[in-house]
Parts: C-alpha cells; sequence; structure tokens
C-alpha cells in the first residue's frame, strides 16, 4: 500500500522505505486540492495592500520593508540564492533525498501556501533520484535550516548541482536532459521551501534507524563478553527490574537473559566462588537501557516533527497568516543532544568490557593470547577504543546549549541543531568501531572457554566473526581484522534476536 503525502503519517521505517525505494509514496487528489486551496490564500494576501510577513514583506529583520506585487517573484528568487552559503563536504545523497521527503509531506498539509507544480517538481527528483548537493555546514537551526535547504532546492531555479551516479552534475545540464525547465518562484514559495527543519530532521531519522540496530548489537557484544570472562547471568533476572520498571531496562534485561539461555558455559561455573561481576558487565541493563530509554524519546519527538508544519508564516486564511516560531529545531536539537550521550555511554561501557577480557582473569590468558611476550595478543585494539570513547566524549558537548544571534538580532536565539544532528551521527559512527572490536575480543574469548557451548545466538555470531576473522595465535597485522568486523557491524550482519 502507497504512502499518501501530507494525509498519512510518517515514521521513522517509512521514510527510510520511500527514501530505498521499497516504499511508493503518492500524491493523491485529496492532497491536491489541499494545497491548490491553500495557494489561493496566498494569492489573495500577495496581491493585497496589508503587509504580511514573507507573502509581500522582506525577510529577517527586512520584515518592515514592503514589496510591490511586481517584486514578489524577484523576492523569492532572491531569498534561495542569497542563502545558498554552505560550506563543507556534501551531506550524504540518502540525507538529500529524506529532506525531500519530509518537506515534501509538510508542504502537502496546507498551511505553507506553495503551488502544485512546485511540489510535483520535487516529488519528480525524488522519484528519479536527482538529489541535490548540500553542503555539510551554515544551518543555525532557527528560520529553519536555511543553508542547506536553499542548497537543496537550488535546482528548482536551475541552479545548484546534483549527484548523478555518483558524480556533481550541474542543475542545468540535469534538467536539460530530463525536459525540465527552471521554476520560476512567486510569493511565499521561497520561504515555504527553506523555512523548515528538513536537515535536523534527515540527520535525526537517519541515526535513529543506525541506532535502533546499534542498541540490540550492544547487547550482543555484552552476551558474548559475559561468556568469555564466564560472568553471571543472575542479575539480568526478571524479579531485579521489575521493582524498578524502566522500558529501556526490562527490555535489556530481557534480551540479556535471552541471549545466555541454555549456555553451557554459564551453567558450567554456576556455583563458582565469585559473588559479582564489574560494572560494565553486571549494569548492562541499566547502561544500555538507559540509552534505549533516549532512543524511544527521540523518536517520538522525530516522528513528531516529521508529521508537523514548520515552515513560517503559517497560512490560515486569506486574511491571516501567522509569522511564529515553527521552524525553530530547539525540540530536536536537544533531543538530539540526550542522544548523543546515549550513544556515547555504549561504547564507553564496551571500552570497559574489552578491558575486562584482556586482564588474564578467571582462566582466560592476558592479553587474550597463550603467548604473551614475545606476542602482543589484543592489547592494542583497546587503545583504539579508548581513543574513540574519548573522541566521542569530545563530542558530546551540547550545541542546543549555546546561540549566537543572526540577522541584526532580529533571530536572536537559535538552536544549533543541525551541529547536534550531525555530530550524533559522528558518535553512532564511532560506536560503530568500538562494537566491532569488543565482538573480535568476544570471539576471541570464547575460544579458551572451549569445549563449553553458548547459546545458539552467540555461536551463529561466533561463526559470522570466524567467516571473516581467524582465532589469533601468534601475533598477526589486525588492521584487516578490525575493517572486516567494521563492516559486519554496518552492514548489519549479525544475528540480533
Amino acid at each position: 500500500m502507497a504512502f499518501k503525502y501530507g494525509i498519512d503519517s510518517l515514521t521513522v521505517n517509512k521514510v527510510i522505505a520511500i527514501a530505498e525505494g521499497n516504499l511508493q509514496a503518492v500524491l493523491t487528489e485529496d492532497a491536491k486540492k489541499t494545497i491548490i486551496k491553500c495557494r489561493k490564500k496566498v494569492e489573495t494576501m500577495a496581491n493585497g495592500n496589508k503587509a504580511v510577513y514573507g507573502i509581500n514583506t522582506g525577510f529577517g529583520s527586512l520584515c518592515d520593508v514592503q514589496i510591490t506585487p511586481e517584486e514578489t517573484n524577484k523576492l523569492q528568487h532572491n531569498l534561495l540564492i542569497t542563502h545558498a552559503v554552505g560550506v563543507g563536504n556534501p551531506i550524504d545523497k540518502q540525507l538529500s533525498k529524506i529532506m525531500m521527503i519530509c518537506k515534501v509531506h509538510a508542504l502537502c498539509q496546507g498551511f505553507s501556501g506553495v503551488r502544485l507544480e512546485l511540489i510535483e517538481r520535487i516529488i519528480y527528483f525524488i522519484e528519479h533520484d536527482l538529489l541535490p548537493i548540500v553542503p555539510e555546514q551554515g544551518s543555525v537551526g532557527a528560520s529553519g535550516d536555511l543553508a542547506p535547504l536553499s542548497h537543496l532546492f537550488l535546482p528548482l531555479l536551475g541552479e545548484g548541482e546534483f549527484w548523478v551516479e555518483n558524480k556533481i552534475q550541474s542543475a542545468k545540464a540535469v534538467l536539460k536532459k530530463h525536459n525540465l525547465k527552471p521554476i520560476i518562484l512567486q510569493a511565499k514559495e521561497g520561504l515555504g521551501l527553506i523555512n523548515g527543519t528538513q536537515f535536523i530532521l534527515a540527520h535525526a531519522i537517519v541515526g535513529l534507524k543506525k541506532m535502533e540496530y546499534l542498541l540490540d548489537l550492544a547487547d550482543v557484544c555484552g552476551a558474548m563478553s559475559i561468556e568469555g570472562y564466564q560472568g553471571s547471568s543472575s542479575p539480568f533476572r526478571d524479579e531485579l527490574h521489575r521493582i524498578r520498571p524502566f522500558k529501556g531496562n526490562i527490555e535489556v534485561a530481557e534480551r540479556m537473559f535471552m541471549l545466555l539461555y541454555k549456555s553451557q558455559n554459564i551453567d558450567s561455573h554456576e556455583n563458582c566462588e565469585r559473588v559479582q561481576d564489574p560494572y560494565s558487565m553486571r549494569c548492562i541493563p541499566q547502561v544500555h537501557g538507559a540509552s534505549r530509554n533516549a532512543y524511544y524519546h527521540i523518536k517520538e519527538l522525530a516522528e513528531i516533527e516529521m508529521n508537523s508544519v514548520t515552515d513560517n508564516p503559517i497560512v490560515l486564511s486569506e486574511t491571516e497568516a501567522i509569522s511564529g516560531g515553527n521552524f525553530h529545531g530547539q525540540p530536536l536539537a536537544m533531543a538530539l543532544d540526550y542522544g548523543a550521550i546515549a550513544a556515547s555511554e555504549l561504547g564507553n561501557i564496551s571500552d570497559r568490557r574489552c578491558y575486562l577480557l584482556l586482564e588474564g582473569k578467571f582462566g582466560l590468558p592476558r592479553l587474550l593470547t597463550r603467548g604473551g611476550g614475545l606476542n602482543s595478543g589484543f592489547m592494542i585494539p583497546q587503545y583504539t577504543t579508548a581513543a574513540l570513547v574519548t573522541e566521542n566524549k569530545t563530542l558530546c558537548f551540547p550545541p542546543s546549549a549555546d546561540s549566537i544571534p543572526t540577522s541584526l538580532g532580529q533571530e536572536d536565539h537559535v538552536s544549533m541543531g543541525s551541529i547536534s544532528g550531525r555530530k550524533f551521527n559522528q558518535i553512532l559512527g564511532n560506536i560503530e568501531k568500538i562494537l566491532a572490536i569488543e565482538l573480535m575480543y568476544g570471539a576471541q574469548a570464547l575460544e579458551f572457554r572451549r569445549p563449553n557451548t553458548f547459546s545458539d545466538i552467540i555461536e551463529d555470531n561466533f561463526k559470522i566473526i570466524r567467516e571473516k576473522v581467524p582465532k589469533l595465535e601468534d601475533d598477526r597485522l589486525l588492521k584487516d581484522d578490525i575493517n572486516n568486523m567494521i563492516e559486519l557491524v554496518k552492514n548489519q550482519a549479525f544475528n540480533l534476536k
């Protein structure tokens, strides 16, 4: 069943499915009628004498300058070309596509006042994988993501550039190839395009999808390390977590119990003299669970945002358009900063488990090698996890706690949410690497627990690792092993359920 723009509700999974071509998104006749009706309201105001912000006035600090109907088109054109001042590397193509999907959905709700023709052109870009080049830096996250959205929609005017099969081509050349003429913007349209939080939102969507997988993978990593360390499964019992019933904690405890279920290795030391495990193993439900609680909160906020109207002004009637602040990125910015901390903690506790496996306790050889001295074994990859953990800690500074006034003080408080979104994804990229190394350590530790067997899911993942990374006997170049593990994580190759 197709997704209906402006009518159905988007979710993280639906946006990803549309972007990947696994879910068709359509513009229904009802949505078209809503768009046309709102457009007529804008045209009435644009031709009137009353000053209405963004429709017949200048922008930002120039909001007190009224524009004649004859100058309206030039005003909207100038808006896009003057705000396209982003710098830095282009964002990933998937992000550009998600930004367009979310913008179309917002414009179709009938409060933005752009023409149907404009929306249909953006949909054409989406459906034909014409993905604009958008620099990663330059948005302060209030008045919307002005610079990124300006770059995103320059190609509508025949300006800017597209990705075409991993190569950059001018928008003029691509439009000509598709027999498309540049669009001449009319009243309100430039503002409707570039006001909004779609840059922040796209980073939230991509990050949430990645975080969902990494949360489950972190549990698998923890379980494999517990097996290697011959830790206890009792901290994951239901009786403990029922009396402190955070949703994420309970879910992680259940998963840990499942991941260790019917492990011969766990059963083999049930009556050993050890009283308790270190926190990084014993407190997995509390730490992973807290990160999972944060994930659920951020996802809830992101799904509200992707079904909201975030441009400005909001058109209500032929005589009224409210100039407000729905473009302000703070609701997502603060949540993404919270998400950065939540993601970072998955790496922090993972690094500690790696360290425990190197100590040479409870039957494991030091540095996970029998030939210590001549061989360094797995000593050095933990340096890498330590470096990545510290890098993540430095990335946890919350951009949303900062604000620098812009537009001569008219826009005097901004969210910096675009930076929050980018850093959230940087941290998640580092988490992929940290967990990859813990899995490599865990698999090596399991070698020293044979002939004991483990739960089916741990055995399955052990085999997946050993297909790419053999047991370490004598020192060898580990760079390829680490890269192979990172690829397994990035490709989501592990059995998590």
